[in-house]
């Protein structure tokens, strides 16, 4: 190749599909950093002195921000994806930031209401990331959205185990400067890939599902490497360069993707210029100017000329002004169209998602927020906790690419519905709730495996779900109210349930040692009875989700028997004709 094709293949190589998923990639990895609350929730509740009530509250608000992408998804509906995600890049930052420079005492001890609002704009930040790449994806890629977003939530799974390697390489064990690689690394990423995540009509490739399969089995083998890599940690103490090593590793299969998409992005390059060497020259065929028709005396050129075609779109257009904006909103089109936000928000397929969510998510970031206190409580060490930590992160990667990959395959080659494995993810935690509350020697492994997986599963199907029921016109702004009912079902069960639960059982321990609140900093308990009766109420409420889901599984069986990908396949064939004609016309 010569330096200009060099030069044009670069520049269609930044601008392709397959680079833009790569990108998209390193920001999921780093878009998880609300999942590594449990390793330094300790450090900011010792350090600043709070109770487990109050640092619950901080979770909730962490999952406030990290739930309520309401603002991103209107954001992205008016403006370019590069804003979308530098807005996001500078509120992580700003967040993370302050409360590293909180917790590290370089500023006063700020208040508990300004920590919950560091913690959410820090948390908020990830929405932007999820908007700005994770819809432009699954609109690039339509026809492969459930394997896209498994992978692309899986990446978000392990983002945690990744940021800990990390974390230990560069800075040692010292989770306070974990918050400070949150701080900085996730927004230098997003920074650097503004201008290669976009929208762009592309043709269909005939080799995406095997491109996909081969990221799965890197993701899966990044997966199980930082497994070995956190299960040595615990049994060998790793000097700072054993760190380094496994630290390096790591990134090395991060960017193995992009190998693939070079390869991919070099073959439809090369393709694209036999097609324009052997395209045939332009031929420009003109017809003769019609006679022109004078009008008659009296007569106007709008009597004589009558456009049928013309005047019924114009009469459709009038119609459509006299329409209320409120007034369709209840004219709901077939499922799988494109609904308008209020259309999908106010349906009652929504509704029963937004329970379902409640109950299911509500209750698995309640878990995932209260799993260093749950290990504090039964008795294991401090680097054990951050072990759950890490393997919840990488169980929680294996539920999203399963409930992407599996759920596509079950619904292409036998029509099992999306919605059935929706009920059977809200039904999986509900046990590993009941391990914690019956706790026994090595449980709290078996439960953040179950717990973490089953999240995993949930998240990326109601991504999926909404997606397909309700179209992609406005998606960036659906999926996000879509998991409104996380941070409303974490809140309540969180603050009101567990939080309280668990001081009203530290009280009775200190009550029985002769001491007062005042009396200690920390108010802290030990035994298998802290979380005992919440966690039996949240596995009640996992079933409820779990049978409310149902319901859904019954309204959606007709639509998921049909070919739900048809339009796009038809819209993805329209665009490969399209430019081909450009390719052609351009000659």
């Amino acid at each position: 190749m010569g330096d200009f094709e060099i030069c044009n293949f670069t520049l269609q190589f930044l601008r392709g599909r397959w680079f833009m998923m790569f990108a998209s990639f390193l920001i999921m990895s780093g878009a998880g950093a609300t999942y590594l609350f449990g390793v330094y929730s300790k450090t900011i509740k010792s350090t600043l002195g709070y109770d487990q009530s109050t640092l619950n509250l901080l979770g909730t608000f962490k999952d406030l921000g990290a739930n309520v992408g309401v603002l991103s998804g209107l954001l992205a509906e008016v403006t370019p994806t590069w804003f979308v995600l530098t807005v996001g890049s500078v509120m992580n930052f700003v967040g993370y930031f302050l409360i590293w420079l909180a917790v590290t005492k370089k500023i006063a001890t700020p208040k508990v209401w300004q920590m919950c609002m560091y913690l959410c704009i820090g948390a908020n930040s990830q929405n932007f990331a999820n908007t700005g790449s994770l819809v432009t994806c699954v609109k690039n890629f339509p026809e492969s959205r459930g394997m896209m977003l498994g992978l692309m939530k899986g990446f978000v799974g392990l983002s945690g185990a990744v940021f800990t390697q990390l974390y230990l390489a560069i800075y040692g064990n010292d989770s306070k400067s974990l918050i400070l690689l949150i701080s900085w690394l996730p927004s230098l990423l997003s920074l650097l890939s503004v201008f290669s995540i976009r929208e762009k009509k592309f043709p269909r490739h005939p080799n995406e599902v095997k491109v996909f399969y081969e990221n799965l089995v890197i993701s899966i083998v990044l997966a199980l490497l930082l497994m070995g890599i956190t299960i040595a940690q615990k049994y060998i103490n790793f000097s700072h360069s054993a760190y380094v090593v496994s630290a390096t590793i790591v990134c090395i299969v991060l960017f193995l993707p992009l190998v693939g998409a070079i390869r991919e992005e070099y073959a439809y390059w090369k393709l694209k210029m036999q097609q324009l060497k052997s395209a045939p020259s332009r031929v420009v065929i003109e017809e003769p100017p019609l006679p022109e028709s004078k009008p008659a005396a009296g007569q106007s050129m709008s009597e004589i000329i009558e456009l049928p075609e013309y005047a019924s779109n114009m009469e459709k257009i009038e119609e459509k002004k006299k329409v209320g904006c409120f007034s369709n909103i209840f004219k709901k089109p077939k499922r799988g169209e494109d609904y308008t936000i209020l259309q999908a928000l106010l349906s009652i397929d929504m509704l029963i998602l937004f329970v379902a969510t409640f109950c299911g998510l509500g209750c698995s970031l309640t878990a995932i927020d209260n799993l260093g206190q749950i290990g504090e409580s039964l008795g294991y060490p401090q680097h054990t906790i951050s072990t759950f930590v890490s393997l919840m992160s990488i169980w929680n990667y294996f539920g999203r690419v399963c409930s992407g990959f599996v759920s596509e395959k079950l619904l292409l080659k036998w029509k099992v519905s999306r919605t059935l494995m929706m009920t059977f993810a809200l039904l999986l935690p509900a046990i590993g709730n009941l391990i914690i509350a019956f706790p026994f020697s090595g449980s709290v492994y078996v439960a953040s495996l179950l717990i973490g997986f089953s999240f995993g599963i949930q998240l990326t199907l109601l991504f999926i779900i909404i997606s397909e029921l309700f179209g992609l016109k406005y998606y960036s702004t659906l999926f996000n109210c879509g998991q409104l009912a996380s941070p409303l079902g974490s809140y309540i069960k969180n603050v009101q349930i567990v939080g309280r639960l668990y001081d009203n059982e530290a009280l009775k321990q200190l009550a029985s040692k002769g001491l007062t609140r005042s009396m200690v900093k920390e108010l802290t308990c030990i035994g298998k009875q802290c979380y005992r009766n919440s966690f039996i109420i949240l596995a009640c409420a996992n079933i409820f989700g779990a049978l409310v889901s149902l319901i859904l599984v019954w309204r959606t069986k007709e639509y998921y028997k049909t070919d739900i990908y048809k339009r796009f396949r038809d819209q993805m064939e329209e665009n490969e004709k399209e430019m081909r004609m450009i390719s052609t016309a351009g000659k």
